[in-house]
């Protein structure tokens, strides 16, 4: 049996679904669904079993589940904006410790989600502690247990992988509310508003210069499998493009990919602002200071595990999303 933990959020419905296009049917899904809307994400998904992540979490605790594969472990709160540490630590750190002792003990491979929330504000995006400062609670629970992994990878007695994800888009987010993609965002606000609003300048960066690196959910899912079908590697390893992209570039392709789809033309950006269906907004005061202005996978160490499969583009990736998303 395989366990994917978070498996009706975004990431972990797609990785179910990642699995399945393999042949492997036999998957616990573990979740919590007193958010029921998200029931949606598991529809169209092949497993074996639903648990609830209280109870999954007693029966690690007490030693009681069956024999496991492996454990990919993509549950966790991911909003950046909560203050909330007790249940921060406890929900994102403490319950990933208690996963990685459990495989420990069973030498099951563990594969979990970080974070490139724990660089902080950069500029270096190289998995070292030297680059790592998060500017959250969010970002410092992922950060915490990166330093675990790191203090026993030389007695591991079955394989562990950290996957920092960056900017992460696709479809299966629609239930994220205000943390869900700039993509997801974009596309709504046209359809609905027929304009896309984004940040103005900040921080040195002109008007949507912010700069990200965009990586759709399907190139995290191969990362995904890559790991587990790999076990001889360990470690922290960013999961991202490698390409930063500014959020104009988002805008633009969901914009120009919309207007495709209703036979209008393909508009340049200064185009798209002249008419308004681009707009920039100020930056808000409560985000400086707390926001990443640019951020860019560093894939050196990817690489060097093996993984050469090449990434979508925003141009690429967004488009396809879009098109997923009228459909």
């Amino acid at each position: 049996m395989i366990i994917v933990t978070g498996a009706a959020g975004f990431i972990g419905s797609n990785i179910v679904r990642g699995l399945n296009r393999r042949g492997h049917k036999d998957i616990l899904v573990v979740d919590d669904l007193t958010q029921g809307d998200k029931f949606v994400n598991l529809v169209d998904l092949d497993i074996a079993d639903y648990m609830h992540k209280d109870e999954f979490r007693a029966r690690v605790l007490g030693n009681t589940l069956p024999r496991v594969e492996a454990v990919l472990h993509q549950g966790a709160c991911s909003d950046t904006t909560e203050r909330n540490g007790h249940y921060m630590m406890d929900n994102n750190y403490r319950v990933t410790l208690e996963l990685f002792q459990f495989c420990q003990q069973h030498r099951t491979p563990f594969l979990y989600a970080s974070s490139a929330a724990v660089y902080g504000a950069g500029p270096n995006y190289v998995e070292d502690i030297r680059n790592e400062a998060p500017l959250n609670v969010y970002g410092y629970s992922k950060f915490l247990f990166d330093q675990v992994l790191r203090r026993h990878l030389d007695a591991l007695s079955a394989p562990v992988v950290g996957l920092r994800y960056f900017n992460v888009y696709g479809p299966g987010e629609q239930h994220k509310g205000r943390m869900a993609s700039v993509a997801f965002h974009n596309f709504n606000q046209f359809r609905e508003q027929g304009s896309v609003r984004l940040f103005g300048g900040w921080d040195g960066y002109a008007d949507g210069g912010q700069m990200r690196d965009f990586i759709h959910v399907d190139d995290v899912v191969d990362v995904n499998l890559f790991f587990l079908g790999n076990p001889q590697v360990s470690g922290v390893f960013n999961c991202g493009t490698g390409r930063a992209q500014p959020f104009n570039d988002v805008a633009q392709t969901v914009v120009n990919t919309l207007r495709t789809h209703g036979g209008q033309a393909v508009l340049p950006l200064e185009d798209l602002v002249g008419q308004e269906q681009l707009e920039y907004i100020p930056f808000p005061d409560d985000l400086k200071g707390r926001y990443q202005s640019h951020t860019q996978a560093d894939l050196t160490a990817l690489r060097a595990a093996g993984y050469d499969k090449p990434f979508m583009d925003v141009q690429r990736g967004v488009e396809k999303y879009v098109t997923h998303l009228l459909g």
